[in-house]
């Protein structure tokens, strides 16, 4: 299995806005009183079209959607909560902790992506555990280690453990489930997604393991990572805070390599991470200011990697 793609799934938006329904748990996520709604959409956009040119200037195929006035979805820029696309030509849907997120779920997107000459054989539906309260929030939940056929999981409101475990069955991954924690005025609370601590790439890994409260749970996953040949590049939870856990590897022109990131968090980085970083593969970032404060997720959280196979 290929760790990495060249080909993104990306939502334009069109009501972007701070999602109230998804900030009783995303700590991230500030109100910005000052900037009418329309305002707030209009420079999302500006960040959005700025963040798919520099994508696509070096080669990453991005299959631009635009969002749509109804039903009301203000987090549809990030779509990689709600669908994953496999190799193996599945596609999964997932359970979606705010009710008006679960309505980001858009048959009409499969087309588009069948359109661009990509074969979807099954769809696998765990949205069904939404009506009982569980909840596994895509590759936000789950951190895919394809390759190695490695899931990581921190569990929290929007990530269950049981449909975690459930999921790695079902596509024969080995889970590696812990928590991880931030602090909020003083209390230690469960960070919303794995993917705002950590990234897997094809021969890195970047994680914040101060979020990992549990000493024993930390050693196993940094011992994990290492064991399937990872470098690991440790970040701080200060870093955190800017979104430098929150990055992609991609594939763009002649199969390179690029993390992709926000200007947030790559200038929460040393040189020496940006350096380690970079005997890996290039750094690519983009201004995502506004995206961050009222969304609560950043570069990693707006792509949805496709690894379906191609039509014949």
């Amino acid at each position: 299995m290929n760790q990495t793609t060249n080909t993104i799934l990306m939502i334009r938006p069109v009501a972007f806005r701070m999602n109230e329904q998804t900030a009783v748990n995303n700590y991230y996520q500030k109100v910005l009183d000052d900037l009418l709604p329309a305002t707030v959409n209009a420079k999302a956009q500006a960040e959005f079209d700025a963040y798919v040119e520099k994508l696509r200037a070096v080669g990453i195929q991005v299959i631009v959607v635009d969002d749509t006035v109804n039903p009301d979805t203000p987090d549809s820029i990030f779509p990689n909560n709600w669908v994953s696309f496999h190799e193996t030509g599945d596609v999964v849907l997932y359970p979606m902790f705010a009710e008006n997120r679960r309505l980001e779920r858009r048959e009409d997107i499969l087309d588009i992506i069948e359109d661009n000459g990509f074969v979807i054989d099954e769809i696998m539906d765990y949205t069904e555990a939404e009506e009982d309260g569980y909840f596994l929030e895509g590759t936000g939940s789950i951190v895919l280690d394809r390759t190695n056929q490695i899931a990581y999981c921190a569990l929290s409101p929007r990530a269950d453990e049981e449909l975690f475990i459930e999921f790695c069955e079902d596509f024969e991954y080995d889970p590696v489930i812990f928590e991880a924690y931030q602090t909020v005025e003083g209390t230690r609370k469960h960070i919303y997604h794995t993917n705002v601590i950590m990234c897997v790439a094809e021969t890195f890994a970047v994680i914040c393991a101060d979020c990992i409260d549990d000493k024993a749970e930390r050693k196993m996953v940094l011992s994990k990572l290492k064991e399937s040949g990872k470098e690991v590049i440790l970040i701080t939870e200060e870093q955190v805070n800017n979104f430098a856990g929150n990055m992609l590897q991609v594939r763009g022109t002649n199969d390179e390599r690029f993390l992709i990131m926000s200007n947030a968090a790559y200038e929460s980085l040393t040189l020496s991470q940006i350096e380690k970083i970079e005997k890996h593969c290039k750094i690519v970032h983009a201004s995502l200011d506004i995206i961050e404060a009222c969304g609560g997720g950043s570069a990693r959280c707006m792509m949805a990697e496709v690894f379906l196979p191609k039509a014949e």
